[in-house]
């Protein structure tokens, strides 16, 4: 086990402006997935964005890793920003991340309290699928690819009709996920198989915010419900028209909301 080195993408630098650091899902790259949303962001945010390992630009992890560590993993980046003046010293801080990305999110919000200003977890949950599912996908990936996802994740990652209305956005995500190493992305499989923070929200003091595609299939509403009833400072709020990839099915809706909360804290 080790802390992943994760590879930070400028998608709109100012650091006039508080910083966003956007996380991923499983399979997609940073830009694709955040690309559509940066319109709605940028006026409010320096936006950067990272890529999972062996996924976007980040290169392929070599070992297993646990959330805690991927977690460590985002701090050590934004730090390494901070010491190379990307990211200035007073400077607000907030953090969203999507599915495992918003996993994260939740780990930090365990494990370094404070270090954001505030959190987004986005279209994920508390815990997120079963152990054996967890396993079971990672030993297919790790022998077959990440091609053996594409079919699936195509109905698992989209409301209906999104994929006929933005056959690029849609495309452009399904490629990044082909393109993935199939090891590390057996690597995050791995890490979500202990991954359960539903006990240790309620000692959480950082304002959380959990957003779920109301035709989410993965993390449905109730899982951003519980994260909100169960975290201190959390709150919910659902996008009708979203399934598990809000910030390319709804990006004005979602960067909205993401605005609404960030700027009040």
């Amino acid at each position: 086990m080790a802390v992943p080195e994760l590879t930070p993408s400028l998608l709109h630098t100012d650091a006039q402006l508080p910083t966003l650091i956007t996380g991923p899902s499983l399979g997609t790259a940073a830009l694709p997935l955040w690309g559509p949303a940066l319109p709605y962001l940028k006026d409010h945010f320096q936006v950067i964005a990272w890529d999972l390992p062996g996924h976007g630009v980040s290169k392929p992890s070599t070992q297993e890793f646990t959330l805690a560590e991927l977690a460590a993993g985002v701090t050590t980046m934004v730090e390494a920003l901070r010491t190379d003046g990307v990211i200035a010293e007073n400077t607000k801080l907030f953090y969203a991340g999507v599915s495992v990305g918003g996993a994260t999110a939740l780990q930090v919000a365990v494990d370094h309290p404070g270090f954001f200003n505030a959190l987004a977890s986005i279209c994920s949950a508390a815990k997120i699928g079963t152990p054996e599912g967890w396993t079971e996908r990672a030993e297919l990936v790790a022998k077959a690819g990440t091609p053996t996802m594409v079919a699936g994740s195509a109905q698992r990652w989209f409301a209906p009709g999104f994929i006929e209305e933005q056959p690029e956005i849609s495309a452009s995500l399904l490629h990044s996920l082909q393109d993935a190493d199939r090891f590390a992305y057996a690597h995050v499989c791995g890490a979500l198989v202990d991954f359960d923070v539903r006990e240790q929200l309620q000692a959480t003091t950082d304002p959380i915010l959990a957003i779920n595609g109301a035709q989410d299939q993965v993390c449905p509403p109730a899982d951003a419900q519980f994260i909100a009833e169960s975290a201190p400072k959390g709150h919910s709020a659902i996008v009708e028209s979203a399934g598990h990839l809000a910030p390319a099915e709804a990006p004005e809706e979602t960067a909205t909301l993401l605005a609404d909360f960030f700027l009040s804290n």
